[in-house]
């Protein structure tokens, strides 16, 4: 994991500069970015593996940087931000962030919350057992490229919301429960964060079904969880 490259997005200098200092310390490659459309030039120039992003920017607020990356790039975006309001962090992930971090916070935990996405990334990339490209009628969905079409449409989804698909989608007709799926995707206890995989799934299906009120593929199992169909 030594290497890959995090973007660092912040105007405050003080917070960049800590956590260079604690992710250089980890053997990352840290680039800084203090306004929205420099860090928008380097999303792309650069292609890092990783985006630690503050909402509140000089320029453009960090859910439109997130927006205008995710329309090019699945790469994941860790929000940071002094707004703790539940409405703020389902917002944050509804506009394609895979995590929401409060200030103040603890540079430590925003490392190894790093070092865990990158984790998992790499694990539901490299996992041979899955089979990489799965075709159904309607939708392919490509595990080695991230990559999804629907009716030979190009489909961009966020790091997060393709895994649950790909999850589902491996096995289906098996039902999951949200707290399943948190922890087969973001691999730890959902510890009451279930809202999260509910506002993924909604994404999701706002982006791969005809009519996200009546879903073909992923499908509620009412008290229960979701499970994929064809």
């Amino acid at each position: 994991m030594a290497g890959e490259k995090i973007l660092i997005v912040d105007d405050e200098h003080e917070i960049s500069d800590l956590l260079d200092r604690y992710l250089t310390r980890d053997m990352f490659q840290v680039i800084i970015a203090d306004s929205g459309q420099t860090a928008i030039q380097l999303a792309k120039s650069e292609k890092p593996d990783l985006i630690i992003l503050d909402i509140l920017l000089p320029d453009i607020n960090g859910i439109e940087v997130c927006q205008k990356i995710r329309s090019k790039s699945t790469v994941p975006i860790l929000f940071i931000s002094c707004k703790d309001d539940a409405s703020d962090k389902v917002l944050g992930l509804e506009f394609g962030g895979d995590d929401y971090i409060t200030k103040p916070f603890s540079p430590s935990e925003v490392v190894a919350r790093v070092k865990a996405h990158l984790r998992r990334n790499r694990l539901l990339t490299d996992n041979s057992s899955e089979k990489l490209i799965l075709k159904f009628p309607g939708l392919e969905i490509d595990a080695s490229s991230y990559t999804v079409h629907t009716n030979d449409k190009i489909v961009r989804l966020p790091a997060k919301e393709f895994q649950i698909l790909n999850v589902l989608a491996q096995h289906p007709n098996q039902i999951f429960t949200a707290a399943q799926l948190f922890d087969l995707v973001w691999q730890e206890d959902s510890s009451g964060d279930l809202r999260t995989v509910v506002v993924h799934i909604s994404n999701l299906r706002k982006k791969i079904e005809q009519d996200s009120s009546r879903p073909k593929y992923i499908q509620t199992v009412r008290n229960v969880g979701y499970r994929f169909t064809t």
